[in-house]
């Protein structure tokens, strides 16, 4: 890519998700990515298409509180990373994928640590128990024996 003339951002609606994603499969273009950003009210994504290195970018955004939105597994199977990774770091459901982990793509100690625009903090690590003491030297030595 030499360019920003080499990729276009198309904003859509969520209901023209399904119908844009295959137009740009019949057209040949490969996934490239799928992409998230938590806003305030909404999570914003970007679906990322290349044909003859060009980019073509679909963005729309969904509300955050309640976010879903379609599988686009049955056009490109692969898909079901990136919509199982929205899930699990983003809290979007994803209907109909492919594969679904069922929140186990990722084991994360903060359960959607991109699902706010707060900064997510872990649970403190449980602390080790301390070390037992080192045997002395008498507990070590060989038992002698008696006659």
């Amino acid at each position: 890519m030499s360019n920003a003339a080499d990729q276009t951002f198309e904003t859509i609606q969520l209901p023209a998700l399904l119908e844009r994603v295959g137009e740009l499969r019949k057209q040949g273009h490969r996934l490239v990515q799928i992409g998230a950003t938590r806003l305030p009210e909404h999570v914003e994504l970007t679906y990322s298409f290349d044909r003859e290195s060009r980019l073509t970018n679909l963005r729309f955004q969904v509300l955050a509180e309640g976010a879903r939105l379609p599988s686009i597994t049955s056009i490109y199977w692969c898909a079901f990373l990136y919509e199982n990774e929205l899930h699990d770091l983003f809290n979007v459901q994803v209907d109909g994928m492919a594969v679904d982990f069922h929140g186990h793509l990722y084991e994360t100690n903060v359960k959607f640590p991109f699902g706010s625009t707060k900064a997510p903090v872990a649970k403190p690590a449980p602390t080790a128990a301390a070390p037992s003491p080192a045997p002395t030297a008498a507990a070590t030595a060989a038992p002698t024996s008696k006659s």
